[in-house]
């Protein structure tokens, strides 16, 4: 349990130090905008306010954007229930670009698209058949004299390889998920 909670902790850290801050990085891409294609990009992302790795790859590689954009970060909080009323929380960001944030008690089941659809009623309407979700896939690679002894960065990597899919435990449907991967070093 130590091994994986210090394994995480670097991981997050890692992947910190390179992150560009959101809102900057979509001014930049707005200077000279790429093609938009039709549907709706929802891209996961651990840390609002940060652009999320799967954006960038998405970028780098299709060079696109789709029309409309969401950046959904989940937050899992010390109660047991959060109702409807206070699950979604939006922040435009321009260029039909918006941060979300969902909010789920300990007992809530994590279902993305249901509370996606609470959305509708601010004025972001979508369309779950034109919706994909793009989520970041770190592999982890362990490297001497950072972080941790090798021996338990090998093991994390081997627990964080093992680990349940983020798209499984969010209730994501399979057939619109798109993983884009990162080797990370810890």
């Amino acid at each position: 349990m130590l091994t994986w909670r210090q394994g995480s902790s670097l991981l997050r850290e890692r992947l910190r130090e390179d992150a560009i801050p959101l809102q900057d990085f979509l001014d930049a891409v707005f200077v000279n905008p790429p093609t938009r294609v039709e549907g709706t990009a929802v891209f996961m992302t651990p840390d609002q306010g940060l652009t999320p790795t799967a954006l960038m790859h998405n970028l780098k590689h299709n060079k696109v954007l789709h029309q409309r954009n969401l950046f959904v970060t989940v937050r899992h909080h010390d109660v047991p229930w959060v109702g409807f009323d206070h699950r979604v929380e939006v922040t435009p960001l321009g260029h039909d670009c918006w941060a979300v944030t969902l909010n789920f008690g300990f007992k809530n089941e994590p279902d993305v698209p249901q509370a996606l659809g609470l959305l509708k009623s601010r004025g972001v309407a979508l369309d779950e058949m034109d919706t994909s979700y793009f989520l970041s896939r770190d592999i982890v690679i362990p490297t001497l004299g950072q972080g941790m002894a090798m021996w338990r960065e090998k093991l994390f990597a081997g627990l964080h390889r093992n680990a349940a899919a983020a798209a499984d435990f969010l209730r994501l449907p399979t057939n619109r998920v798109v993983e884009l991967g990162s080797k990370v070093e810890i």
